[in-house]
Parts: C-alpha cells; structure tokens; sequence
C-alpha cells in the first residue's frame, strides 16, 4: 500500500513521534510506502509532498513541532476543494491517508470519507483536550507540564514582592489545561470558560488570603473564560477559519483585581509556549501508540476511524463520535480545584 500522513491545526508536542510510527510500522512491519503531505489540507490542495523514509524519520521522538508543518487550511473553504483533494490522491497512487489533528483536521476527513469516500484514518491531537471519543490526546500532558513549571516560578517572585499574579493559558473552549495546571502548580484560583465566577468572589478569596498572612496569589485563568456571564461575544476577533480569538482575559482580570483589592496585580501570558519544545514521556508513549494503531487501521482497511485512548487501551472509534461536540471540563474535577481557592 501506499500511505499518506498530514498534519492539521496547531501544532504540538508528540506529532513527530507519531509521524515517526506510523513510518516504522507501515514499511518495516507491512511493507508500505509512506510520503507526507506538507502544512496540513493545503498539502494535498496544492499538491505539496515529500517522501518519509525509516532513516528520515528516524530521531523524531523527542523533536517538538511537526516535519510535515502544518496550517489551519479547509479544503472545504476553496471552490472544488474536495475534488482536488481527491485528485491529488489519485495523482499520487495513495491508497489511504492518515490524518492527524484535532477537531477542525478531524471533522475535514470525516466529511472527505462520507461525502467523498476517502480512505482516511484519523490520530487525535489537540492541547485542549477538547476532543471526544478519547481520554486524552497527545500534548495536552506537555502543556500542562509547563503550566506546572510556570506556576513554580511565579510563586516565588510572587511571595517575595507580596504581589497577585494571574497567569493566562490555553483553553478557547474548555478548561483542561487550566485546571490540571492549576491544581498541580497549587493556584488559588481557577477560572475556566465552563464556569463564570463573580469578580467579588474572586477578590473576597485573595483577601481573605491576606488577612490569613498570605501576602501573595497565583490566578491562573484560560483564555476563553469570561469575567461576565453576560460578556457579549460580537466583540471576539475572528481567525482565518472563524473561531474566535481569546486572550487578554489574564491583563483585564489583573487590573480589576488590582482596583478591587489595591493590591499590586500583575499578568502573564503564555501563549504558544505551551505548544512549543520536547514531549513529555506520557506524550512521547502516547502518540507512538497512536500511530502504530493508526497504521494497523490502514493496513486493515478500517476506514473511517480515529484511533482513541481509553483507560490504559488504545481503540478506535468512528470519526464522527469524536467530532460531533467539544469534550469540556470535568466539573468533578473543577470541584477538586475549588477546594483550594482562597
């Protein structure tokens, strides 16, 4: 057979690795020939290849980013968009293709296998953690790591200057990432978009800290949380495939807690350092696992399918489950988190 690899979205942490094993699976063990397509669906659009090889891909398991690139490009957005990919499948004798994202990337192929019947497989990816059908995907563990390791720096800075620090993270749509950040680096408050929390009782928390003798606070807030239950959405700023850009929720929520309480206020950013630099071991096992399975799908013919963690296992299930709604935060976990505030 002869397989294609894209990858789709944002990038993360674990994508080589799942690049490099579904190269050692499809040609050492099923006698397969692997080529990518390069910066996600613009690769097959506009006919944009490369070869994969055991000795190119060899290495990659701890290398961040992706070889392939990537771009948020819907073929869906273009006119004979889907002819073309299919076009650029034929063109190249590809006899199936994997392709690996998150909800965007995902729901592409499952409308390419239905509507256009491509033979496709889908892995999982996305930071947020956002998508169904799986416990976790890969580079949500790394992101929430350096969550974790920014939390230990802020603490110090902030005891020793009696200051607030609010940390803004990932998270348009869900709060994965803030909550298992902020439990594990000990914030005092949590703010995720699954729950608006009134801003007095945000700053009633921090001060009941001071008159405890804590003169310092770590908030860590997701980027899509909202200050309001009422905050109207015409304001978001749009990006190029229409979903709205947050941020600057950290550097709003700093300074009313700054004029709300009079104590000095100070917010961070992390932004794309979360999806930046080496897997972390549970990422690195977890996407080679999903890429094996992902070549044993193709090599079985079962189309039409994203491979999945469930438990400990790695299963798959059909495409469709994982993109048909977001997967938000657990509020029993949220729940654990609330323990610790104030």
């Amino acid at each position: 057979m002869r397989i294609a690899v894209l990858t789709g979205g944002g990038d993360c942490p674990g994508l080589n690795a799942v690049i490099r094993a579904i190269v050692r699976r499809s040609v050492r063990d099923h006698h397969c020939e692997v080529i990518g397509y390069l910066e996600g669906w613009r690769g097959p659009l506009d006919n944009m290849v490369m070869p994969l090889t055991l000795q190119g891909t060899g290495g990659l398991i701890q290398r961040g980013g992706t070889i392939l690139r990537t771009s948020r490009t819907n073929p869906f957005d273009f006119e004979k968009g889907p002819e073309k990919i299919i076009d650029s499948i034929k063109k190249h004798d590809i006899d199936a293709l994997i392709a690996i994202g998150g909800e965007e990337t995902c729901g592409i192929a499952n409308r390419m296998y239905l509507e256009h019947h491509l033979n496709v497989v889908c892995v999982p990816k996305t930071i947020d953690n956002d998508l169904n059908a799986t416990d976790f995907t890969f580079g949500f563990d790394t992101a929430v790591n350096i969550v974790t390791e920014a939390l230990d720096r802020l603490h110090t800075t902030a005891e020793s200057h009696n200051r607030v620090l609010v940390c803004e993270v990932m998270g348009r749509h869900a709060g994965w990432i803030a909550c298992y950040g902020g439990i594990a680096g000990g914030a005092d408050f949590i703010l995720v978009p699954e729950k608006t929390y009134p801003l007095k009782e945000i700053t009633d928390a921090i001060k009941k800290r001071h008159v405890r003798g804590k003169d310092f606070s770590i908030l860590v807030v997701a980027e899509g949380a909202k200050l309001d239950e009422n905050e109207p959405a015409e304001h978001e700023e749009l990006n190029s495939v229409g979903q709205s850009k947050r941020g600057g929720v950290g550097e709003r929520l700093a300074k009313l807690i700054e004029a709300e309480t009079g104590y000095e206020t100070r917010a961070m950013v992390l932004g794309h350092i979360q999806r930046g630099g080496t897997p972390t071991a549970f990422d690195r096992v977890l996407a080679t696992r999903f890429g094996v399975h992902a070549a044993d799908l193709v090599l079985e013919k079962n189309f039409g399918r994203m491979v999945s963690l469930s438990g400990s296992k790695i299963t798959d299930v059909p495409i469709a489950d994982a993109v048909d709604s977001l997967k938000t935060l657990d509020m029993d976990l949220y729940k654990v988190a609330e323990v610790f505030f104030g």
